[in-house]
């Protein structure tokens, strides 16, 4: 009987593993990692190993997908409000710009002569 129960468990984490690395979407692949957490920690438990269940049980089922979703929710605010990701006008703005910006993408080198 208790090597059923872990064959299933094993079972219902290779599923979820497989959902996990199949979705594309960030969000739902942060659902499917508290469902892959929840089933690590049921196996772990079935292992009798409760206290490292219940570890896996707060760290994988709920804190690591919450913060994937605060992170997602973040990042897509932030490229709904146009933003590059650049806000300091570092390396990357000036590189858009042509690196001293005469705006048509030519540099202070370029219009130099290359001197």
């Amino acid at each position: 009987m208790a090597d059923a129960l872990v064959v299933m468990a094993l079972l219902l984490v290779a599923a979820a593993a497989t959902a996990a690395v199949v979705n594309r979407d960030p969000v739902r692949q942060a659902l499917v990692l508290a469902v892959l957490g929840t089933a690590l920690a049921v196996l772990f438990t079935v292992l009798q190993a409760p206290d490292v269940g219940l570890s896996q049980l707060a760290v994988g089922s709920v804190l690591t997908p919450l913060l994937i979703m605060l992170s997602v929710r973040k990042v897509g605010r932030r490229s709904a409000d146009g933003a590059t990701g650049d806000r300091d006008g570092g390396p990357a703005a000036d590189r858009d710009r042509g690196a001293a910006g005469d705006g048509h993408g030519r540099g202070a080198r370029d219009r130099d002569g290359g001197a």
